[in-house]
């Protein structure tokens, strides 16, 4: 491929990711605000108009439409240049994911429009968005690293155990992120007020919002714990040099500064639960990070899987 062509596939990559990451805090701020019904139960019109009465919510859930409209088109042109021009099976994996998840987000959503849907099924669809932005995300991360990993020799492979954690993190981390839609969709935030104790009490009643919050928060620090092994061992006599000659140091490193970061999030979260004014700022920083982990850990089993099975 020549440098105009390349140049272009890197644009196309880094407008799908930032395009990807919008749609999915758009969607965020539809359920956040509660505008999900601001078009009624028209798809995809709004109200039966093209351009809907200026109401907040109505607005809000349009412009989502609009956001992932356009950004689908951008998905599609990625991905058929992908194909054209580059045909590498990862560079096509992670296009077509993209593609794939965005289509399936966006049915998704708009069933949920139509026929509307249990929070625990509503979970599913921010769940979805996260797979299209790491999608996207990895994308960009393998054009720069293209290069680089074609001159590498993987004389010595990461140990099983590695690969094994990396992709059990990841898994993990699906289940934390599910739980704190659910809680989103589920309306439930205000079950545990303060932080580190909730409503008071260290384990509080798991009956209702506050059992669901509690389990959240429970399962993220073991996410967090789960990190920090990672981080270690990445670092230890043992496997340094396999982690370093995979990349994972710098990765592993990123995935805990944010996990710290999320739960610091969290803990705003639950700090200013009776505060409407501070709330949605709070809530969409913490789904920015969420978002920015899960990025990160997709990252991290890719090169754990890729450096384990390398010859």
């Amino acid at each position: 491929m020549d440098l105009r062509k390349w140049r272009t596939f890197h644009l196309l990559a880094w407008g799908t990711f930032i395009g990807m990451f919008l749609v999915l805090l758009a969607g965020a701020l539809v359920t956040k605000t509660g505008s999900g019904r601001g078009c009624g139960s028209d798809w995809p019109l709004c109200n039966g108009k093209f351009i809907p009465a200026y109401t907040l919510e109505s607005m809000i859930e349009y412009s989502h439409r609009m956001v992932t409209g356009v950004v689908g088109l951008l998905v599609i042109i990625t991905f058929i240049y992908t194909w054209r021009y580059l045909r590498h099976p990862e560079a096509l994996l992670y296009a077509g994911g993209t593609l794939l998840f965005t289509i399936i987000q966006a049915l998704m959503g708009a069933a949920a429009v139509i026929w509307p849907q249990q929070p625990a099924v509503m979970a599913l669809h921010f769940g979805i968005s996260l797979l299209a932005v790491a999608c996207s995300m990895l994308l960009v991360l393998w054009s720069y690293r293209m290069k680089r990993t074609a001159r590498q020799s993987f004389s010595r492979q990461l140990p099983t155990i590695g690969y094994l954690m990396a992709w059990g993190i990841w898994l993990f981390c699906i289940g934390v992120v599910y739980l704190g839609a659910y809680i989103r969709h589920k309306q439930a935030g205000g079950g545990c007020k303060g932080w580190l104790l909730c409503n008071g009490q260290l384990i509080p009643d798991l009956s209702g919002p506050a059992g669901i919050v509690f389990a959240h928060r429970a399962a993220a620090l073991i996410l967090l714990l789960l990190i920090i092994g990672f981080y270690t061992l990445a670092r230890c006599a043992r496997w340094k040099e396999q982690a370093a000659r995979a990349g994972l140091r710098p990765v592993t490193l990123w995935a805990l500064i944010l996990v710290i970061a999320q739960i610091g999030s969290g803990a705003l979260l639950g700090v200013v639960a009776g505060n409407p004014d501070l709330i949605l700022f709070a809530s969409l920083l913490h789904n920015v990070l969420a978002t920015i982990l899960f990025c990160i850990l997709s990252d991290q089993a890719i090169l754990s899987y890729k450096y384990h099975c390398s010859k």
